[in-house]
């Protein structure tokens, strides 16, 4: 296959999450299209795991959604060069109040891969230790428990959609859940 190559990015948009972008490209057949590309500098989840075994969840206002949503604890790079197991630990403990020593990389996720470039690490947190939540002030989250049976129950039942839950939870029963 020929590549496409890129004649020109301009921004187009910038927020405090995102950098919108219009890319113009020469196809493979010579054609030139404008696509939408949107930079996201990256994010970090975790999929903090009980003693008994069940999963914190979070429960969030999405606006883009417009409802609530249950998802893993996550959250975007403080920095570009912020390593994601730093923003993830940070993430847990902001978000369920919970802390751990313990961190392994489960999955790496590109969350929508047509027109974004956001990448999310995902980690597996065991021997949490309780605390208090630490949340942004725009925030408002409840922290839920949950077996890997029941959000997997949710997902199949269309409950739960978000790309790097769905992703996180399916590899964790994957690699750690016998059957």
């Amino acid at each position: 296959m020929k590549p496409v190559e890129r004649l020109s990015r301009e921004l187009s948009y910038e927020g405090t999450v995102i950098k919108v972008y219009t890319d113009t490209v020469r196809v493979p057949n010579g054609k030139i299209a404008h696509w939408d590309y949107i930079s996201h500098m990256g994010a970090a989840a975790v999929v903090p795991v009980l003693p008994d075994g069940r999963i914190l969840m979070v429960r969030q206002y999405r606006n883009a959604l417009d409802r609530f949503t249950l998802e893993l604890p996550a959250g975007k790079l403080d920095r570009a060069d912020e390593p994601m197991e730093e923003c993830a630990a940070r993430e847990l403990e902001e978000e369920t109040g919970y802390h751990s020593d313990n961190l392994e990389r489960l999955i790496t996720v590109n969350t929508t891969v047509a027109f974004c470039n956001e990448k999310i690490g995902i980690f597996v947190a065991r021997d949490l230790v309780p605390g208090s939540q630490h949340l942004d002030e725009d925030e408002d989250i409840r922290v839920e428990a949950y077996t890997v049976e029941e959000l997997c129950e949710r997902i199949f039942a269309q409950e739960m959609t978000d790309s790097k839950t769905v992703a996180a939870i399916l590899a964790y029963r994957a690699r750690y859940c016998q059957e």
